[in-house]
């Protein structure tokens, strides 16, 4: 059986608990796999502010990071592609990662420029592709038909359950690609179309 496989790491942003370290290990494997495609998946201005571990002080806006940026721009579109993840990942002051669950139409397009205000701000605009993924997968209806109206192509979301069912049946109305493995917290498995996720902030973790 030939496998399809698309490997994927999620917050990739300018926090220091996770960086572009993971970066190096995506070189290993292109050092071996040289036709390999990883996604990275952005928060634009990553903000996390309710467990102290990783709190900021302020949202990351990428632009305010210029060097993250000058690594984000260089990388070989032959085997990355980056990808929005959210503006902030949570909601500030209530939870780290809930962004667009809940989110109504309105604010959803007001966010969504906003994204990609920041993002030309950082000189991205051509680099960034209009693929999204929901902060910890869960994203309502109106979020759905918002970013869609604002050129979004693809949504890569999962098939699990309590995710599927924050999506109320959006994902069969829009293109989506669903990923289905999470090492450590889903165990490793091929299937003949395999969506592996990673998170940066395990770079030293030999996942990958």
């Amino acid at each position: 059986m030939k496998y399809r496989v698309n490997i994927s790491i999620d917050d990739v942003s300018p926090h220091p608990m996770a960086s572009v370290k993971v970066l190096d290990r995506c070189e290993e494997l292109i050092k071996v796999f040289p036709d390999i495609k990883i996604s990275l998946f952005v928060p634009i201005a990553y903000w996390r502010t309710k467990r102290l571990s990783v709190v900021t002080k302020e949202p990351l806006v990428i632009w305010k990071y210029p060097e993250f940026c000058d690594v984000i721009k260089n990388l070989s579109p032959d085997n990355y592609e980056i990808c929005y993840h959210g503006y902030y990942h949570g909601i500030p002051g209530e939870n780290d990662n809930n962004e667009f669950l809940d989110i109504e139409y309105d604010e959803a397009i007001k966010r969504t420029k906003s994204m990609k205000r920041q993002v030309a701000k950082a000189g991205l605009q051509d680099v960034f592709k209009p693929i999204f993924r929901p902060p910890a997968w869960r994203m309502g209806p109106q979020a759905w038909d918002a970013l869609n109206e604002e050129g979004f192509e693809l949504f890569a979301v999962t098939d699990i359950d309590y995710a599927l069912e924050s999506y109320q049946g959006k994902d069969k109305e829009y293109r989506s690609n669903y990923s289905t493995v999470f090492p450590p917290f889903r165990p490793l498995e091929l299937k003949e179309s395999c969506g592996i996720v990673y998170h940066a902030c395990e770079w030293d973790r030999n996942y990958i």
